[in-house]
């Protein structure tokens, strides 16, 4: 009896040609189709991954703007300078008394000595030069004779006032005899005793903190390889199989050292953290630290950008004034700078200045503005990834969204203890633990029993990651943290 072929039906042809008898659907995997497992048109299969996401990697900014440098102790100490000058802030005045501590700060003491000469001003525009006449540093006011007027009301002087000293003034055959403290004795134009000044200095600490990330494979899947073309970002490419996880773990491991330099915190008194048993100290990051000893630029905009711009400049010129600075921006504050500097020019031809771009029409188009110069100060502008990436802070609005930081260029010296010489440092720089025996800048061994690793009788590989290290900000009054409103 004849076969006759129905719909469905599996029948093999004699020759090689597609026909409706011979036909096995992908999907031909029920319970009464048994014939799924010799299909014959299988699917075509990429074996090389699509980079959907580009460079996944964020780190670089360090390497871009610092060094690394090694350390051998728990904690980092450095100094930093005061100012020169004798001058203070938010005064209050009773007729000629001055009240140069008005709030009792233990470190405020009063430095001004008789016979100095002092401007004082407050914040609508008044001022008035006067003569210290009484001035004792166991005490917070000094009394001053103003030259122009007989009273500091007198002057116009409204609210709380300035106070800095500019010189003193003598008379003829007079001497300066040094302030001894504790003495009692006032200083008065009278006996025209004097007050020494020490130079003081501020002291800062970071702490390194150990990071630490497993990868772990067991030697039954080890046996079971699977290949995938990959192209890594470290530059690398090639087949890869269960190390490809471990190579994606070093990455994000890298990426770790120095995140954490961004974003650590120091643990607070009363935390949850310091309540707890982990023993954890924390460490201040960047963000920290210019939120600590910095300054915060809030609500940015290309509306008020220029105007906002200056008053950074202002702030600038009472700080370090260094010239050169860096700008790392996400992608909005980024564009808030170009459209800045864009309706800024006044030149010809639709606003647009072709001195800043060497008189070149065909390059003044391009209004990616990578560094400008305003006042005496230039400044380099690129974009953060890490302020960008979805996975880290991209698209984080509201007052808690960091959008942009001022890093100035600048380098510091000073006498590095390791080595046992004075070198120069960037203001920001990393410091890891190392010794001559153990360097823990970037640490990874095997362990278990497969792949290689023979140290105990686990049936896998772990691939460990270890570091320690601390990020050193130094001279943070230099620094801008912008932040979104």
């Amino acid at each position: 009896m004849a076969l006759t072929p129905q719909f469905g039906t599996i029948v093999p042809s004699q020759v090689q040609e597609v026909l409706q008898s011979n036909y096995l659907q992908w999907t031909d995997n029920g319970a009464a189709n048994f014939a799924d497992f010799a299909q014959q048109y299988l699917p075509e299969i990429y074996e090389q991954e699509v980079e959907r996401y580009g460079n996944r990697t964020l780190s670089g900014f360090l390497r871009m703007v610092g060094a690394e440098l090694p350390m051998t102790s728990d904690q980092v100490i450095w100094s930093e300078q005061n100012r020169l000058h004798i001058a203070y802030d938010n005064c209050t005045v009773a007729g000629n008394v001055i009240n140069v501590n008005p709030g009792g700060a233990a470190d405020i003491q009063n430095v001004v000595s008789a016979r100095a000469t002092v401007v004082v001003m407050d914040d609508f525009g008044a001022e008035v030069k006067a003569l210290v006449s009484v001035s004792d540093p166991g005490a917070a006011t000094i009394t001053v004779e103003p030259y122009t007027a007989a009273t500091i009301a007198g002057a116009g002087l409204v609210g709380n006032v300035k106070v800095f000293v500019y010189g003193s003034e003598y008379s003829k055959g007079s001497i300066t005899p040094n302030f001894v403290p504790g003495g009692g004795a006032t200083s008065t134009l009278a006996n025209s005793q004097y007050i020494s000044v020490d130079p003081a200095f501020t002291q800062f600490h970071n702490n390194p903190i150990i990071i630490r990330n497993k990868y772990v494979v067991n030697g039954s899947d080890m046996a079971q390889i699977g290949w995938v073309e990959v192209a890594t970002e470290d530059g690398t490419g090639g087949y890869l199989w269960y190390l490809k996880a471990e190579s994606e773990t070093r990455l994000r491991f890298e990426d770790y050292l120095e995140m954490m330099c961004v974003e650590s915190e120091l643990t607070a008194v009363g935390s949850a953290v310091a309540a707890g048993t982990s023993g954890a100290i924390g460490s201040q990051g960047l963000f920290a630290a210019i939120q600590d000893r910095g300054n915060v630029m809030v609500g940015f905009s290309a509306a008020t950008g220029i105007g906002d711009f200056d008053d950074i400049l202002r702030n600038l010129d009472t700080q370090g004034a260094i010239e050169e600075n860096m700008l790392f921006l996400d992608r909005q504050t980024a564009l808030d700078f170009d459209d800045m500097l864009a309706n800024i020019s006044a030149g010809t031809a639709g606003g647009t200045a072709y001195g800043l771009f060497e008189n070149s029409e065909e390059m003044a188009l391009n209004l990616g503005f990578s560094g400008f110069r305003r006042g005496s100060y230039d400044f380099y502008k690129t974009d953060w990834k890490y302020l960008n990436d979805a996975s880290t802070r991209g698209g984080m609005t509201g007052p808690a969204s960091i959008e942009g930081v001022l890093i100035p260029a600048g380098t510091t010296t000073v006498y590095d203890q390791t080595l046992g010489t004075n070198i120069r440092r960037p203001f920001l720089h990393v410091r890891y633990r190392a010794s001559q025996s153990d360097d823990r800048r970037m640490k990874s061994w095997l362990t278990g029993s497969a792949g290689g690793a023979f140290t105990s009788d686990l049936d896998a590989m772990e691939v460990n990651f270890l570091s320690e290290r601390c990020l050193v900000t130094q001279a943070a009054n230099n620094f801008v943290l912008f932040q979104g409103v």
